[in-house]
């Protein structure tokens, strides 16, 4: 056999980690370049919902997780304030499981099967040579149409939950909240015609929302873990993301969901599985790396297109006065209706 071409993937992020440890299942020789280190927090649902758990299974690493922490969940609720919530039971388990958690032991198998990973490495020579794989996550954006859009996220303790998945939808952002092990996550989505809030000063009182509200009861009295908050800004929530050419892309850096979908990780997971096939025959020879990256791009337009298309309708919905209030009423009257909504973005 001749010799393998090797693969440089560039983030290790979800999708860049799992494309390489599959990868290195087979036996083909990957790096992985990555800016930060591992263990670390990041802006994240920390909620795995649909296909993406069944990568996690082929990749040997589910009892790992659960066995790190990880749970369960069944059911989800949504809140407006002043309104009735809806819960439904999701259509299958969906697993909440800590970023901290599960980098860094993605990061660990990857090198356990013999991947180079390069720590607090910044890549700055492009991405349209052959061989590279940009996985570097969401793309950039200072302003959607006047909007700017950012992330916060951390974990709190002294927490009850009435339903497993718990999505608190304010005027101009949303809170979800789900049960790790022994502490809650709280990540929110917030948006602003104005310059960005001091964060260091409200971060605090926006994760908490409204007084009054159904969040603020949940998180009122709660303990914040101050190392594990974080932050990201510069958000492009649009259903469709950039797609370069001449890029190879996977993950948020191919095209971000609309995170109300809880469906961010599992397409992180989905994508760099439908890239290994391909990058196995261009590793071997059998397929240039133009016919790959094609390949990928095709097979990730089919698998997410009808998904994208969804959560974008119902993320503008979300942040619409009106269309909020239709959308809440319609569940309240056929709650069954939530569970049809997760089903079209797994």
């Amino acid at each position: 056999m001749p010799d393998l071409k090797p693969i440089l993937i560039v983030g290790g992020g979800l999708a860049g980690l799992a494309l390489g440890l599959e990868l290195r299942q087979r036996r083909i020789p990957v790096t992985v370049v990555e800016a930060a280190s591992y263990p670390r927090h990041r802006v994240c649902g920390e909620f795995i919902n649909g296909r993406g758990l069944e990568v996690l299974e082929r990749l040997t690493l589910q009892q790992q997780l659960l066995q790190a922490g990880g749970r369960w969940a069944h059911t989800a609720a949504f809140y407006v304030q002043g309104r009735r919530p809806v819960q439904q039971r999701l259509p299958q388990p969906a697993l909440c499981v800590s970023r901290y958690v599960l980098d860094d032991l993605l990061a660990q198998e990857f090198r356990r099967l013999g991947g180079e990973l390069r720590l607090r490495e910044r890549w700055s020579q492009g991405y349209d040579d052959e061989g590279i794989v940009r996985a570097t996550g969401r793309r950039v954006q200072t302003t959607v149409q006047g909007w700017r859009w950012f992330g916060l996220k951390v974990h709190a303790r002294g927490v009850a939950l009435k339903a497993d998945l718990e999505m608190h939808l304010g005027i101009d952002g949303y809170v979800g909240l789900c049960q790790l092990n022994g502490e809650c996550n709280a990540c929110g989505l917030f948006r602003t015609r104005t310059p960005l809030p001091r964060l260091a000063l409200q971060w605090q009182e926006m994760l908490r929302g409204e007084p009054g509200s159904e969040l603020r009861a949940r998180l009122g009295g709660a303990v914040f873990d101050d190392a594990s908050f974080c932050s990201v800004a510069g958000l492009c929530v649009a259903p469709y993301g950039a797609d370069e050419p001449d890029e190879c892309a996977l993950g948020d850096t191919l095209t971000m969901i609309p995170p109300i979908t809880g469906n961010g990780m599992s397409m992180a997971f989905e994508s760099a599985e439908l890239a290994v096939e391909p990058l196995i025959r261009y590793s071997r020879g059998e397929r240039t790396w133009e016919e790959a990256r094609s390949g990928i791009a095709r097979a990730c337009r089919r698998r997410f297109r009808q998904r994208l298309r969804h959560a974008g309708r119902l993320h503008r919905a979300l942040f619409h006065p009106i269309a909020k209030r239709l959308c809440l009423a319609v569940l309240l009257r056929f709650p069954r209706l939530l569970r049809v909504s997760f089903m079209l973005t797994r």
